[in-house]
């Protein structure tokens, strides 16, 4: 974790990124462009949104092609599996929006209603959100620049007719950029319960991933736990493990002890999970005896434990 430079003025002051202790900082124009500005409205109108939905659920990766959505679907599938559970899975990766097609609702359309935007239901417990349901084709490129992509996601939290739910989970894209910061500024105040962070073990994502665990911590969001994907490769014939992605430096494991954070689980490489995620089916119904199955929901069950004892906190943060 990286220290706040010595005077720094906080990015809710008047003189954020104009004070002397601000020039040369990266941060410096961001801070800038933010300093003395009035609140957004919509925090409050989020906030008040969200009073239905008990746990706030944010899916990071400094790294791309980790696992992100294919962890964030089968999150929201092995909460659903109890009845009594509500569900909502929201894709905020708006320019590779994946989550139609792995929760099998590729082609479907977003409903308005009386109250907002309605979620597409995979079960009557699990609704998904996705700008891939705004899109006429799956293969259409979103051109967007930085504002267009918060004034997606800011509408997606306070329009949608969430209802009332146990589990809200967010899918992000890679990196700390634009829409992280959109959806920590905008839940900040509806208390997020934290950040399940994905990596794989080879040393080029631990290092991306690095990165991200800084950003929560900067921005105060608490860090549910790690997950490593693609640990180990099972071979189905011979069961010879096989590390596709060495770990290098340790994998997660060792990044998780240096930086005194939690390891929640270690899911194996296991090609019936990609094959589960073209069909748009639940791997952890069509594989529930496997390796990946019994890992994906050990991990579920530590999330369900840590939002079970774990009280968020109000805050404002970033951009308040």
């Amino acid at each position: 974790m990286e220290e706040v430079p010595q005077g720094c003025p906080g990015t809710g002051s008047a003189q954020a990124g104009r004070g002397a202790s601000c020039q040369g900082c990266p941060n410096q124009r961001l801070c800038a462009s933010g300093a003395g500005a009035a609140p957004d409205p919509a925090i409050e109108e989020i906030k008040e949104k969200m009073k239905t939905v008990k746990h706030k659920i944010l899916v990071l990766s400094g790294k791309g092609g980790v696992g992100k959505s294919t962890f964030s679907a089968h999150l929201a599938h092995g909460l659903a599996e109890d009845e009594n559970t509500q569900v909502a899975l929201l894709d905020i990766d708006i320019c590779g929006p994946s989550i139609p097609k792995i929760m099998g609702l590729e082609g479907e359309q977003v409903h308005q209603s009386g109250s907002g935007w309605s979620p597409v239901f995979v079960e009557d417990n699990l609704g998904v959100m996705s700008v891939g349901f705004l899109l006429s084709s799956p293969d259409d490129a979103v051109i967007w620049r930085g504002p267009k992509k918060n004034g997606m996601i800011k509408q997606f939290l306070r329009d949608v007719d969430w209802g009332e739910l146990d589990y809200l989970i967010v899918d992000t894209p890679p990196g700390t950029s634009d829409e992280h910061l959109s959806v920590v500024q905008y839940l900040s105040a509806a208390r997020l319960d934290g950040a399940v962070i994905i990596t794989t073990p080879q040393e080029v994502s631990l290092q991306d991933v690095r990165k991200e665990i800084s950003f929560c911590h900067k921005v105060k969001v608490p860090i549910i736990g790690v997950v490593e994907n693609m640990s180990v490769f099972v071979c189905p014939k011979c069961k010879k493990e096989s590390q596709i992605f060495p770990p290098t430096t340790g994998g997660a494991e060792v990044m998780c002890q240096d930086l005194k954070i939690p390891l929640l689980g270690k899911v194996p490489l296991d090609p019936h999970i990609g094959k589960s995620c073209d069909k748009g089916q639940s791997f952890l119904m069509d594989a529930p005896a496997s390796a990946a199955a019994l890992a994906y929901r050990s991990i579920i069950q530590k999330i369900q434990e840590f939002c079970g004892h774990h009280q968020p906190k109000e805050e404002h943060l970033v951009g308040s």
